[in-house]
């Protein structure tokens, strides 16, 4: 074997194992990629059903406000929690910001304990139960909340998926040189995790 097909035969291997560790280092950052935007995407969706209900609630509050003596400081209650929610910047990297985030979801967590003390005053007018316009907007309001916990729960999914690449060995080398950063998980409400006392 001369050394010019030695030499050749060595810039080969060397060209052959630049091209395996490019393409290697391509498929990794695209898929942290994808994983982020698919992140986004379910960050996005979140926010497409918290809008929805948003958008039940002035239909609720006006059904109920047509029941007599009804009980306004509730209702008062949920126009201001709706209208904080309304002035937030709630955007497409809110969920990168935890400050943001939280800010965003205690926001949703007052409006959820106005809408909760609403159904409960609820109870004491039968007749507005019974109209078919306050049943069709509980229905609505109540899928509302379904889609909610399914999205958030999806994002949690997405976030984990997005977090484990980005942490392992050696996609974390590239994670820190191109800046992909680990993202939160949504979390129950503070307090959650102790059960309610009944007491009758």
């Amino acid at each position: 074997m001369n050394k010019t097909s030695y030499m050749f035969g060595c810039l080969g291997l060397i060209a052959l194992f630049g091209l395996i560790g490019f393409f290697w280092a391509k498929s990794t950052y695209n898929g942290m990629v994808d994983q982020e935007v698919a992140v986004e995407q379910q960050w996005a969706q979140v926010r497409n059903v918290y809008q929805r209900r948003m958008d039940l609630i002035p239909n609720l509050v006006e059904t109920v406000k047509g029941a007599a003596n009804f009980e306004k400081s509730t209702l008062t209650e949920i126009a201001d929690a709706r209208s904080r929610i309304g002035q937030l910047n709630v955007n497409e990297n809110t969920f990168k910001d935890p400050k943001a985030l939280d800010n965003f979801l205690a926001s949703q967590d007052k409006l959820n304990g106005a809408i909760g003390r609403l159904m409960a005053q609820v109870e004491n007018y039968p007749d507005l139960k019974a109209t078919q316009n306050f049943q069709s907007l509980s229905v609505s309001l109540e899928g509302s909340e379904n889609r909610i916990a399914v999205e958030r729960k999806k994002f949690n999914e997405a976030a984990g998926v997005y977090n484990t690449t980005i942490r392992r060995f050696p996609a974390n080398l590239f994670a820190g040189i191109f800046g992909f950063e680990k993202i939160d998980f949504y979390e129950g409400d503070k307090g959650n995790e102790k059960a309610p006392t009944v007491k009758f």
